[in-house]
């Protein structure tokens, strides 16, 4: 697997490269001949979503290449093994881009035969960029086969190079008659699929702001789909903000876009299922640095096996259960839901109206939940419903600084101040929860391993430690609170 970045140009067929050797010592070039298959569902699906999955011969990768978009320019790649037959994916291959095909098959859509020309720019012996000529056969299968030709050139950086030398080598290529393609990759200028659709909003209405940020947050979700099957690191994490943001947007802008209340509970469940293997990873990492900074000697018993290598497959069997969720068909109705819903959106009024000023009313709208919940908790004289009420204190500010991130881009800073206070609440309520959850979790723990006779001495002294964090956490938290109201007064 790596990260692929690198600028594509369309030329003319008489295009000439130009002198790069100012830049770096110039090698090569090297002429290959490529002769690449390209797999998709038969209404190009991963196209439409800029996915590329092919079988290719020739050159020094030759196998199969799966291409993952991450942002302009970047993309992540996975390779395997070329295998004998053409007809068949790779499993591991066809697993990843699920989120995309929902279930359909994959066939061969089209083919591409490159005659490659590479060019290396060099310093000290260390590969610095890679510039490809490629002269370019792409053929589209179907009943009336279809063929077309074009040149193109690529300039991808390696390890060794820096985006600074990709820029100037870019100007060069520019300067020279190249021109920035716009096609994402050979792919999509040979099929041309038509992208995802996003229903068409007014100009400037809170609407377009609205629907802009619910696409975003969709892409977010399917891009990290790969990485959640992959179990990449911070990927189910990812995964989990990606489906409470959307949720979280849902809810707070309801006036514009109207009639989610199944999508929000379906994303309310993905974030769960995610969420049960996402806790068992930080509260492991939790435990592995407590115990880290404990003398050898205060550390007895099997605390570290019970809190290290059990954790941990309690948590490999989390992901079994989210790899399961993330191929079945409910979750594919999800996903075909959220594509329906940035298509064909039901728009209340509010959806019409001036972004400036509906969405600030709603950013309000998201702090007063906050307040609210606040002075709801804090009337209730019962020490412990109290703190089970602060949990939707926490749940408000969440929400709150996710609105407040959607509507940064059109109403400015004062929106990241308000995100930003938020979070300080959500982070000091967060803190004196984990510390609760942990003792919780340490004291069941002890109890199991005394029912085996073991020594509990480093869980009392573990959960003292977390008592201590909470503690601090609910102290701290009137001053922090004080602190924000009145800020968050200042930008609303």
């Amino acid at each position: 697997m790596g990260i692929e970045i690198e600028d594509k140009f369309d030329v003319p067929a008489d295009y000439e490269l130009p002198d790069l050797s100012s830049l770096a010592e110039v090698t090569g070039p090297r002429s290959f001949r490529l002769v690449a298959l390209y797999y998709d569902t038969p209404d190009l699906r991963l196209a439409a979503r800029g996915v590329t999955l092919r079988r290719r011969r020739g050159g020094d990768d030759a196998g199969w290449h799966l291409k993952l978009p991450k942002a302009k320019g970047v993309r992540q790649e996975i390779t395997h093994p070329l295998t004998r037959s053409t007809k068949i994916v790779p499993a591991e291959l066809a697993e990843l881009v699920r989120a995309y095909t929902r279930g359909a098959e994959l066939v061969a859509v089209a083919e591409l035969e490159t005659r490659r020309s590479v060019t290396v720019l060099r310093e000290d012996g260390t590969d610095l960029v890679e510039i490809a000529d490629d002269r370019v056969k792409g053929t589209v299968f179907g009943d009336e086969p279809r063929v077309v030709r074009w040149r193109e050139v690529e300039a991808e950086l390696l390890e060794g190079g820096t985006q600074k030398l990709l820029k100037k080598v870019g100007k060069r290529l520019r300067a020279a008659g190249a021109v920035p393609s716009q096609a994402g990759n050979k792919l999509a200028k040979l099929l041309e699929p038509a992208p995802p659709a996003i229903a068409a909003t007014k100009p400037g209405s809170a609407g377009e702001v609205v629907m802009a940020y619910l696409a975003e947050q969709v892409q977010a979700l399917l891009a990290q789909d790969p990485r959640v099957r992959r179990a990449e690191e911070d990927a189910v994490h990812q995964m989990r903000v990606a489906a409470r943001r959307l949720r979280s947007a849902l809810k707070a802008f309801k006036t514009v876009v109207t009639g989610t209340r199944g999508v929000q509970e379906e994303l309310r469940r993905l974030g769960n299922v995610l969420g049960e293997a996402r806790d068992l990873e930080v509260i492991r990492a939790r435990f592995t640095n407590a115990l880290k900074g404990l003398e050898p000697e205060l550390i007895v018993g099997d605390v570290e096996t019970r809190l290290g290598a059990d954790l941990l497959e309690r948590e490999r069997q989390a992901y079994e259960r989210i790899k399961e969720e993330l191929s079945g068909e409910r979750y594919y109705r999800l996903l075909d839901a959220l594509d329906a819903l940035l298509a064909a959106p039901e728009l209340g009024k509010a959806a019409a109206k001036p972004a400036q000023e509906k969405l600030r009313d709603l950013a309000r709208a998201g702090w007063e939940r906050v307040t609210t919940a606040y002075e709801r908790a804090q009337a209730i004289g019962d020490p412990e419903r109290r703190e089970i009420a602060m949990h939707d204190v926490r749940k408000a500010a969440k929400r709150a600084r996710y609105t407040a991130e959607a509507l940064r881009p059109i109403l400015g800073d004062d929106m990241g101040t308000l995100a930003g206070l938020a979070e300080d609440i959500q982070e000091v309520l967060g803190a004196y929860q984990d510390g609760v959850v942990a003792q919780e979790l340490l004291a069941r723990e002890a109890a199991s391993a005394r029912d085996a006779g073991q020594d509990t001495f480093t869980y009392g002294l573990l959960i003292g430690l977390e008592r201590g964090t909470a503690e601090r956490a609910h102290a701290d938290f009137p001053k922090v609170w004080k602190k924000t109201c009145k800020a968050a007064e200042a930008v609303l």
